[in-house]
């Protein structure tokens, strides 16, 4: 029995072994997490200090170093000026958008809880780097928070998160870590939904609670950069779905069965239960946004007016800019038309195909896998949407690190993210600043562009088939003993039956 006891769980007991681990996972990977986000936090405050402007915009803006390795440019940095940011006008409320596709007012291009982070981080500054400082200190506690989660839930894997390039180059470049932590907090909810409790043997909570609560923080992130607000559709499926549990299975929701069988068997189909996961994500999202809505809604409707009106340029670094615009003549109206249609199809048609192959997987496995699909969908929408900024990495890093996602793709993702982060905003100082082009600098964004765009579109098929990371993958799972042997405290092998829960 003792040789069993740091190689397995009983009812959702860890055993001391395992807990040893799990908190020197969490102590070496937190401790990374801050040592990448202060080099991150050194690179990007290399862009502000004096002298400043009268505005406060500082003479070192967008440049910098031109010798840097890693280009000092952060948008917590550039939005400090023409959207109000500096003159501490409340967002949204007053302000509006031109027939120049100018905002003003207030009015910012983000949703409102992006929005109020800005206004947050504005409060006592009077110049980009006192503002970008602010804001560091409200970000960075969502990327240790990320961090914590991974760990919980893959284990060692949560380095691809904390010890690799992308923490240095965006932690601090935009508003993405209290969003991405919304999104791995869904999945950290319905893992500790699906855990074993220690004493009653049974999930912690109903798949249907921990289902709506985890559609809830979706959207909250859907408040915050809208991608979250995606996984609601395969969330909502997974529950149509029973998790993969039928009704004798789970007579009391409460997703556990007390019969031994080694996969879930499909059976009716949970329409009320998902019909309450959609419901809580839609009746969050009115709750956020309707008090913007009462109190200025041509400055709300103003950050959606200015997406529409967006065009597919240099600074949203797409495959359209690169490949399309070619083909075109240059940003021509019809470049400017097959953008506008083309996105927003093949964005949805990317959506359908993930959906479909996470609904052909779950009729051979008995599970709908909708953290794979969620992945799938987002892999769609950033190959395809319009814009795609670098520092949109940060959002896919996670499901490489909560899917068993081949390790050479997840290298070859990086290192064509590194290359693609060195050039584009050294691109935009060139620009900026008048000097020559440098060949190097035009092949190396062509080359992150074009590797980023056949990964994710590879990765669209790859994420749903992937299967989860342990122990995430084993979250839930009741272990049942064998008729031969009785059950005792803690004699539970790798041999045994094990029941899929979660």
């Amino acid at each position: 029995m003792s040789d069993r006891l740091s190689t397995t769980f009983r009812y959702g007991r860890v055993t001391l072994s395992r807990r040893g681990d799990l908190a020197l996972i969490l102590t070496v990977s937190l401790l990374t997490t801050l040592l990448l986000m202060f080099w991150s936090y050194k690179v990007k405050a290399a862009c502000g200090g004096p002298p400043f402007f009268p505005d406060g915009r500082s003479h070192r803006w967008p440049v910098g170093d031109p010798d840097a390795v890693v280009p000092c440019y952060s948008d917590l940095m550039y939005l400090w000026i023409g959207r109000d940011i500096n003159n501490h006008v409340f967002p949204y409320i007053h302000g509006g958008i031109g027939a120049d596709g100018q905002l003003f007012g207030g009015a910012v291009e983000y949703p409102v809880l992006s929005g109020l982070f800005m206004w947050l981080g504005a409060i006592g500054a009077h110049t980009d780097l006192e503002f970008f400082r602010h804001s560091v200190v409200l970000i960075a506690p969502f990327g240790l928070l990320i961090t914590a989660m991974l760990a919980v839930l893959t284990r060692w894997n949560v380095l691809w998160w904390a010890l690799t390039p992308p923490l240095v180059l965006y932690a601090f470049h935009n508003w993405e870590l209290p969003v991405v932590a919304t999104a791995v907090g869904a999945v950290a909810v319905m893992a500790w939904g699906a855990s074993i409790h220690p004493v009653t043997g049974r999930r912690r909570m109903t798949l249907r609670t921990s289902a709506i609560l985890a559609a809830v923080v979706l959207a909250v992130g859907f408040c915050l950069k809208l991608y979250p607000g995606f996984f609601v559709l395969p969330l909502a499926l997974y529950v149509l779905t029973r998790g993969g549990f039928t009704r004798s299975d789970d007579p009391d929701g409460s997703g556990r069965s007390d019969e031994d069988a080694s996969t879930p068997t499909r059976g009716p189909l949970d329409w009320v239960g998902a019909a309450w996961v959609a419901a809580a994500a839609a009746i969050t999202v009115i709750l956020i946004q309707l008090p913007f809505m009462l109190l200025g809604y041509e400055g709300w409707r103003a950050a959606t007016t200015f997406q529409g009106k967006r065009r597919a340029d240099l600074d949203t670094n797409s495959i359209w800019y690169w490949g399309l615009r070619h083909l075109t003549g240059g940003q021509t109206d019809t470049y400017n038309s097959l953008v506008g249609v083309l996105s927003p199809i093949l964005i949805l048609s990317s959506f359908v195909v993930a959906v479909y192959l996470g609904w052909r997987l779950r009729h051979r496995t008995g599970v709908y896998p909708w953290i794979g699909v969620s992945a799938a969908m987002l892999a769609g929408f950033m190959v395809f949407h319009k814009v795609h900024s670098p520092q949109y990495t940060l959002w896919i890093l996670p499901f490489f690190v909560l899917l068993r996602v081949r390790w050479p793709v997840i290298v070859l993702y990086l290192i064509a993210d590194f290359i693609l982060d060195t050039t584009i905003f050294r691109l935009f100082g060139i620009y900026v600043s008048g000097e020559p082009m440098k060949w190097w600098v035009m092949a190396g964004v062509n080359v992150g562009v074009w590797v980023h765009a056949v990964l994710l579109v590879y990765l669209i098929w790859a994420f749903v088939h992937a299967g989860m990371r342990e122990p995430l993958a084993s979250i839930g799972r009741r272990r049942v003993p064998a008729p031969y042997d009785p059950p005792e405290p803690d004699d539970v092998g790798p041999g045994d039956h094990i029941r899929e829960d979660a």
